[in-house]
């Protein structure tokens, strides 16, 4: 019978098992760990993120602006003049109408101010698994027209 390496270091089938027990749990404490430690993208980035997905997966639609909202903070709370602008749409998929709002103040280079007025024409990207998950501009295309 030839020499088995790991027969001093593992005497028995019950101690084999509990090592590798204790191997399973140390990789599942190490997996537990880095899952609530690890860095999280902040809440713009997660908004990006969402705008390309949308983007990559989405269905075309016709919409319409129905309003821009400038300046959402109360006056003299440090909001400045052109700071945040939101455009509210509506569309509608499968007979079902939506109406939804897209914060734009990131993107405002990829757009023509004249093409976000209220009562204008809009082209929407639409997730066809969540209809009411949709855009109007994102980094690399604008359905403002």
């Amino acid at each position: 019978m030839a020499f088995r390496w790991w027969q001093p270091v593992l005497h028995s089938r019950l101690e084999w098992l509990v090592w590798a027990g204790g191997g399973c749990l140390a990789i599942a404490v190490a997996a537990a760990a880095w899952r609530r430690w690890r860095p999280r993208p902040d809440e713009a980035e997660r908004e990006r993120q969402r705008r390309v997905r949308v983007n990559q997966i989405g269905r075309l639609t016709s919409g319409e602006v129905v309003d821009v909202l400038d300046d959402l903070g109360p006056r003299g709370a440090g909001v400045q003049p052109g700071l945040s602008r939101v455009v509210v749409y509506r569309y509608t998929v499968r007979g079902v109408q939506y109406e939804a709002s897209q914060e734009i103040a990131s993107l405002l280079s990829r757009i023509r101010p004249k093409g976000c007025q209220p009562g204008l024409p809009v082209d929407v990207k639409f997730d066809p698994a969540n209809p009411g998950n949709s855009i109007v501009v994102c980094e690399t295309w604008s359905g403002l027209r």
